[in-house]
């Protein structure tokens, strides 16, 4: 296990959660699933506690901690894609299984957890400040998914 490791808290299907992010995004993978050597307050025995993953490249351990904790946007993974097609990939994938679209490039997985699906021409021009920034900036304000093409035309002004 990496000496960092990212714990994201499921109320009962870290298992299923992390399959699915490995066969969503590159450089994702599950590695390793847990059982519970006994009873526990959201489980039995034999159940899957842990689970041992990586979302684009960074590890993280999902728990099947039970219903008592929920999600919020406080805590998201921004995915940064390189074209529409790309954000359209994962806008889609996440929102057609279960999930819900959001505002400014943001949406849930069926699981709850938050993710920023944003095209780098955005994460670019906010960097460059100034009127071009602000035109970007007002742009993705109006957006749910982040269209590229507008994107692209708010720098240009």
């Amino acid at each position: 296990m990496a000496k960092n490791t990212i714990c994201v808290w499921y109320d009962k299907d870290a298992e299923g959660a992390a399959h699915f992010y490995a066969e969503t995004f590159p450089d994702s993978e599950v590695k390793a699933v847990h059982r519970a050597p006994s009873d526990y307050p959201s489980g039995k025995k034999g159940d899957v506690l842990t689970v041992e993953f990586t979302v684009a490249g960074i590890p993280c351990l999902g728990l099947n901690g039970g219903p008592m904790f929920k999600h919020t946007e406080a805590f998201s993974f921004q995915i940064a894609t390189g074209d529409q097609e790309e954000t359209d990939r994962y806008w889609n994938a996440i929102v057609d299984n279960g999930g819900a679209e959001s505002a400014c490039g943001w949406c849930k997985d069926k699981w709850g957890i938050s993710w920023q699906i944003t095209p780098r021409v955005l994460t670019d021009a906010l960097a460059v400040g100034g009127e071009e920034a602000r035109r970007a900036f007002e742009a993705m304000m109006t957006m749910r998914k982040i269209d590229v093409a507008a994107i692209e035309a708010a720098r240009r002004g």
